[in-house]
């Protein structure tokens, strides 16, 4: 979710059994492969959303709604209204969170940086529940971080996506919607089937946007989860200033286990900086699939999409390979040849390139991921994330 900032989608969980993670689109994996969720939540999160989730003014102040997130409406909005969030008051904090030092200096904070009314802020936290099995989860999720990746990561990464329910789910979703996708690549630069991509590894195309509600999974995550707090916190804090910007109950929209919204799974911080009105209805919902559409297009033109250009090119390999694979590093084609890794097609070495490791069960394949390439790690921090949109994104357009 994004980590687009969406993010972050505490991402990928097309299977209602498991569940939700955001972006977009979030973490450096190096192509580490936990479960969907963790893939989010190894965090920087995705398209979700980035490292940096400062408040941002958002390009519209646009009222959102949406099946998932109530608006609140008011004939003759007062001053006290523009300085809240819902119709909710209390004179101190009840429930999960009634005791937390913590969340009073947030509330704190909120007031005097935002100008929130501290009794509206108290009686929103005092419907807050504090979802235990995500921080249990996310608590042995985190014994697994350190490490390589392991042999035949990248199998059983790519078998979870690449299938027919998928792909058949993304040629259906492309003929219903064909003239926003077109739309979106006339103004964006960003072929259609890489919108399609993110959306079929995000939420198979709206199939699932997660069932937790966004206050519960970022106040649990901003003050229980400690590996994480401050970011966490930062969206909890972007959550409130874009509920009272778009006129929603905070109470009412649903996401991921990480706070993760709509279709394309962002963070509240990638709606702020990314979520664009692509149908035109005044709203900025990306729980409708042309805005989400747009959000997603939006997204990776301001990331750095470079039109027309390449996404991956393999690699032959000429014995061991001494170079450090990964998004984090970058290379020059003449570094590449160099240490015996030639492209086996013609390649347009424009910009930094960047060595791709997958692991098979019986051999490792390496490629050149071109900028394009880390654009798609912006959503999702990930090696295998990235391919496995790149390689759907191809799947999808091969039967359009």
């Amino acid at each position: 979710m994004t980590i687009a900032t969406p993010s972050c989608r505490l991402f990928h969980v097309p299977d209602k059994r498991r569940p939700s993670p955001p972006s977009p689109r979030f973490a450096k994996f190096r192509g580490l492969w936990l479960t969907p969720c963790a893939v989010l939540l190894v965090l920087g999160l995705s398209a979700c959303a980035e490292p940096d989730n400062k408040i941002v003014q958002p390009a519209m102040k646009n009222p959102a709604v949406s099946a998932q997130a109530s608006r609140l409406t008011t004939s003759n909005p007062s001053d006290s209204s523009r300085r809240s969030v819902g119709t909710y008051r209390a004179q101190r904090i009840a429930g999960d969170f009634a005791d937390y030092a913590s969340l009073q200096r947030f509330i704190d904070q909120m007031v005097q940086k935002h100008g929130f009314e501290r009794e509206n802020l108290m009686g929103v936290f005092s419907q807050a529940r504090r979802k235990n099995w995500t921080l249990d989860y996310l608590a042995k999720s985190d014994q697994g971080l350190k490490g390589k990746p392991a042999t035949g990561g990248w199998t059983r990464y790519r078998e979870k996506f690449l299938d027919e329910r998928h792909i058949s789910a993304g040629v259906d979703f492309a003929r219903r919607h064909r003239a926003a996708l077109q739309r979106a690549t006339r103004q964006y630069g960003v072929p259609e089937e890489y919108i399609l991509g993110i959306l079929a590894v995000e939420t198979t195309f709206g199939s699932y946007v997660g069932k937790d509600r966004i206050l519960d999974a970022l106040t649990t995550l901003g003050f229980d989860y400690a590996r994480r707090g401050d970011y966490f916190r930062g969206e909890l804090e972007n959550f409130l200033v874009m509920s009272r910007d778009e006129g929603l109950d905070p109470v009412k929209p649903v996401g991921s286990y990480a706070g993760a919204m709509g279709l394309g799974q962002f963070m509240p911080s990638s709606f702020l900086k990314w979520a664009v009105d692509f149908n035109g209805d005044g709203r900025r919902d990306l729980w409708n699939a042309e805005d989400a559409i747009g959000s997603v297009a939006n997204y990776f033109a301001q990331h750095g999409w470079q039109a027309g250009q390449p996404v991956t090119t393999p690699l032959q390999t000429s014995g061991a390979v001494n170079l450090e694979p990964g998004i984090e590093t970058q290379y020059s084609l003449d570094a590449l040849q160099q240490a015996g890794l030639r492209p086996v097609s013609p390649c347009n070495s424009q910009g930094p390139l960047r060595l791709l490791q997958l692991r098979y069960a019986n051999y490792d394949q390496y490629l050149i991921g071109h900028p394009n390439f880390y654009t798609i790690t912006r959503y999702n921090h990930s090696t295998y994330y990235a391919m496995t949109v790149h390689e759907m994104a191809q799947a999808i357009k091969h039967r359009l």
